[in-house]
């Protein structure tokens, strides 16, 4: 670096840095610049302690901004403070002890059934009796469970106050070290804000006079109000909800029944093509090419484990299972990115697009499988069409959001480059940034690929059958040995693709390009 370049820089001098400590720190300016010295100096961790925030906790934190440290220890004192007004204030037995002086006064009343029908000689009397006993015992019981639990207060007493403690030690060590950080932050972004902030003080003023009462209060009272356990909600909304989302139901299931059929033919139109190249072909043939795709794209030890995991899948008589399996996820696998990849395209291309898009990834992504089965159940029917379908929904975003990566981590000198060799915005695409992608790209595809078979079992749920029929069946039976094998089939299908997918842009030593 240059002498120029290096008197731009916010750290030249030690008198520049002092001062710019105290104009961020405001109040403490000395201890604080001794403080960020020694820091700043240190080549491993260097002792510090800040007793301020070491007293004031959390408050301390929000006035400085810190509000990362800030919910940290407000979360870790407040379950120091929970632990500790269980142990001082809170009655631990309460509820075994109510308990007990229930079964008391129920032991009590059928020994008086009992010693009233032994006076008069009913029947009955030795067996009220019993049952005297019996509901003495439980109370004796349920007595000692309250006198255990009232027990740990000491217990819990102590935890709270060691657990505050090394809160206190943590917050006074931590402190200088991160506002240190944000002071090397601020040097080159003061819109970020210096000195004590009032507006944080009162912040974490606030929640702390909220959050703490309430939450100690909680835990120590020994019969919780329901306002402060139940939300108050009200069961008609819930009922409206749901009868709208049905009436919506029926009227797209009405309305569009025209566009899911031409959806569910169009796919299984791909699917019968599939079915017809790995089930209705000769089960040599289709062997010999996945043996050989393996060997020429990832090598001869993958070639071999290919051969014992079809020698697996044959033997022991999943075959036409595995190769219905790989035929779905691969109807699956295909439109994910026939369709994926022109959408990451467009995304990568318009921030727009992307964060319009991004949620719905994340929809995706995150919404448990059996809840989006119930639209697809309704718009599509049963069978491999709909398991298509709802295979789609969760293997479609990994590709999408791995093409995205890919283009975005294109240099953009490399285009501008190209553009300014007259490259049109086509040729760009295809002969420079997909290009340059690819290895982002096909991680998207392997990583599709896997995804969409891992949704064998839940696609069987409707009627996809496959391998995933194979293990569904066997926990309803609870057969151990054939879901295990149906289970071990599955894997092989899995890293056999895998290896070959992965092996797609690997060229061998020595081989020819």
């Amino acid at each position: 670096m240059n002498k120029s370049s290096q008197s731009s820089t916010p750290s030249d001098s030690r008198e520049e840095v002092s001062d710019l400590a105290r104009e961020f720190v405001v109040k403490n300016g000395s201890y604080y610049v001794r403080q960020f010295g020694r820091l700043g100096n240190a080549k491993s961790f260097a002792w510090t302690f800040n007793w301020a925030a070491a007293l004031l906790g959390p408050l301390w934190l929000g006035g400085r901004r810190l509000w990362g440290l800030f919910w940290v220890f407000l979360l870790a004192e407040l379950m120091a403070f929970v632990q500790l007004g269980r142990g001082l204030w809170g009655d631990l037995g309460a509820s075994h002890a109510a308990h007990a002086l229930k079964l008391f006064e129920n032991a009590e009343f059928r020994l008086a059934q009992a010693t009233q029908a032994a006076a008069e000689g009913a029947a009955n009397a030795e067996g009220l009796a019993k049952a005297a006993k019996y509901t003495l015992l439980n109370a004796e019981k349920a007595q000692g469970m309250a006198d255990a639990a009232a027990a740990l207060a000491p217990m819990l007493t102590a935890t709270g106050i060691i657990l505050l403690l090394t809160i206190k030690v943590a917050q006074g060590v931590l402190a200088n070290w991160s506002l240190e950080r944000r002071f090397m932050k601020w040097r080159s972004n003061r819109d970020m804000g210096s000195g004590i902030s009032m507006n944080g003080l009162l912040g974490a003023g606030a929640m702390m006079l909220v959050m703490y009462p309430v939450t100690l209060y909680r835990f120590t009272v020994s019969v919780v109000p329901a306002w402060l356990t139940t939300f108050p909600a009200d069961k008609e909304w819930h009922t409206t909800f749901v009868r709208w989302l049905d009436a919506s139901f029926d009227w797209l299931v009405i309305r569009g029944d025209g566009f899911f059929n031409s959806i569910t033919r169009g796919i299984k139109v791909m699917l019968d093509s599939m079915e017809v190249l790995l089930v209705g072909t000769p089960w040599p043939v289709v062997m010999t090419v996945i043996i050989v795709l393996a060997w020429r794209l990832s090598g001869i030890r993958v070639a071999i484990f290919t051969v014992a995991a079809l020698a697996y899948l044959a033997l022991l008589g999943f075959w036409e299972e595995s190769m219905a399996t790989i035929a779905l996820l691969g109807t699956a696998a295909v439109i994910c990115i026939l369709i994926g990849i022109p959408i990451a395209v467009w995304c990568a291309r318009s921030r727009t697009a992307y964060t319009v898009v991004r949620p719905v990834l994340d929809f995706m992504q995150t919404m448990p499988a059996f809840v989006y089965l119930i639209p697809v159940i309704a718009f599509f029917g049963i069978g491999k069409p709909p398991g298509i379908i709802a295979t789609l929904v969760f293997g479609m975003p990994p590709v999408i959001r791995l093409t995205v990566l890919g283009l975005q981590g294109v240099p953009h000198s490399v285009k501008e480059a190209a553009t300014a060799f007259g490259a049109s915005k086509r040729f760009l695409l295809f002969k420079v940034e997909l290009p340059l992608a690819m290895p982002s790209i096909m991680t998207g595809i392997n990583q599709t690929i896997l995804m969409c078979l891992s949704m064998v079992v839940i696609a069987s749920l409707i009627g996809a059958k496959g391998l995933g029929q194979d293990v569904l069946e066997a926990l309803q039976y609870a057969a151990e040995g054939a879901g295990m094998a149906a289970g071990l089939a599955i894997l092989l299908c899995a890293m056999v693709l895998d290896r070959i997918v992965q092996g797609k842009g690997i060229v061998p030593t020595g081989g020819r390009m």
